[in-house]
């Protein structure tokens, strides 16, 4: 009995230490944050964000939607965003960009670039997608008119009825095909 299970185990040859496996060991942790990440989104009850991977084989590429908040000029508006996860997350941000085309003054009317201090300066690891997703929501009834992308949406900001035309003439609801 000895002999077979002296068979079965690996040869000590196999067992690779140095730079590889640490590259190996921290993206295994940055797969398992995401996961548990994307398990608490799954779970949680937050009403008006949900987002998940693109594809099964890659967890670095999520895929997004935000409700506009209720009481806002983006009640009942949903815009697509897309997620993208860097290696050494979460000590570095995840590059955040509306798919959607969103008037608003923090971003950007063209590449969907977002002006939002959690994912520049402000960012930390005790941030989870949630937190940002949560935190966008909220950017859309409450801009940062000091910091826009979009001047020309701050400026409008505090006249409503100009605003919301000039929002609607930029927006579409994203398609269920592309968000699936």
């Amino acid at each position: 009995m000895e002999q077979i299970t002296t068979s079965l185990a690996p040869p000590r040859s196999s067992q690779k230490v140095g730079v590889a496996g640490s590259t190996s060991d921290a993206s295994g942790s940055v797969t398992k944050r995401l996961s548990s990440e994307l398990m608490q989104l799954m779970m949680s009850s937050s009403p008006g964000i949900s987002a998940f991977p693109k594809s099964d084989a890659n967890l670095f590429e999520w895929v997004g939607t935000i409700e506009g908040p209720t009481g806002t000029v983006y009640s009942g508006l949903t815009f697509k965003i897309s997620i993208t996860f860097p290696p050494n997350y979460p000590y570095v941000a995840p590059t955040i960009r509306f798919d959607s085309t969103c008037y608003h003054p923090n971003v950007d009317l063209g590449s969907g670039a977002i002006c939002l201090d959690i994912l520049q300066d402000k960012w930390s690891a005790v941030y989870s997608v949630q937190t940002i997703l949560l935190s966008l929501q909220s950017l859309l009834g409450e801009p940062n008119n000091a910091s826009p992308l979009n001047p020309e949406a701050a400026g409008m900001w505090d006249s409503p009825s100009e605003y919301k035309a000039k929002l609607m003439s930029h927006y579409s609801p994203p398609s269920d095909a592309a968000s699936a």
